[in-house]
């Protein structure tokens, strides 16, 4: 038994990390991809040689990341495509398969946020949260894990959840209700897809300085130098990069955590600590 044990771990000292967190010839489609976390991740995935599928609403700004992805020598297309809409994603996700023939990857990262109380909240400002946060989830995970399971290969899907989709927040009622969501459903996909060897598991970020967290100084009419001032009130003393969130996404869509799904992982700086 010590000898099994001994060559155990003699092999996987000639595993190397580098050749885990490659994605070569895989396919990824990130939604929200032209800004913010959603561009820090499609940049970083396709330096570790991920062909992406950038889904957005903003057209110049998609086609902006594409240019810059290309210029680096990467290989990337942009797909204007409304996530909240059944036809436009079917239409979006069919186009792409017959561009790349394949997914491999699924990154439901689109968000948006209505900084109200459930009093204050319009019905219509509350559709366009759950729908933008959490339906987009359903159409584009419907289309694809169908595209997954028929490949045979397995896939990996990553949802941007929230710290406020674990605990409550002051005036986001809809964004947190949407996050919640997004939390237990990614437990929910992850028990049903295991059989196919695709997991999904979800990140949740805590403040990062995006347009949408800008956005909410602008809502909650707060100065912003005092709104991110408060944001960066956490043990890590800042409030986070984009790129501290695409690093933990390439751990979770890379073969470094091939026995991780159904999971939740906070990158907040210590903010719910």
């Amino acid at each position: 038994m010590r000898g099994f044990f001994e060559a155990h771990i003699v092999n996987n000292q000639n595993i190397n990390s580098n050749n885990l967190l490659s994605l070569k010839k895989r396919v990824a489609v990130i939604t929200g991809g032209a800004a913010g976390i959603g561009l820090a991740t499609t940049k970083l995935l396709a330096e570790m040689g991920a062909t992406i599928a950038l889904l957005d609403v903003n057209e110049s700004r998609g086609h902006e990341a594409i240019a810059e992805i290309k210029q680096l020598g990467g290989q990337a297309k942009f797909y204007l495509c409304d996530v909240t809409n059944a036809a436009k994603c079917k239409k979006t996700v069919e186009a792409i398969i017959r561009d790349f023939e394949k997914i491999d990857i699924l990154f439901n990262n689109a968000g948006a946020i209505v900084r109200k109380n459930s009093v204050d909240i319009s019905e219509n400002e509350w559709d366009l949260v759950i729908n933008v946060n959490l339906k987009s989830i359903y159409l584009l995970s419907n289309l694809i894990i169908p595209i997954m399971i028929k490949q045979g290969t397995g896939g990996s899907i990553v949802n941007t959840g929230s710290g406020w989709g674990l605990k409550g927040g002051s005036n986001a009622v809809a964004y947190c209700a949407a996050k919640g969501g997004v939390v237990n459903m990614t437990r929910a996909m992850a028990i049903d897809h295991g059989k196919h060897d695709i997991r999904v598991n979800c990140v949740c970020p805590g403040d990062t300085d995006t347009g949408l967290l800008r956005g909410e100084a602008v809502q909650l009419k707060q100065d912003m130098g005092e709104f991110m001032k408060e944001a960066a009130d956490r043990p890590l003393n800042r409030v986070g990069l984009p790129l501290d969130i695409a690093h933990t996404v390439l751990y979770l869509v890379s073969d470094l955590s091939s026995w991780v799904t159904g999971t939740t992982i906070v990158v907040d700086g210590g903010g719910l600590a």
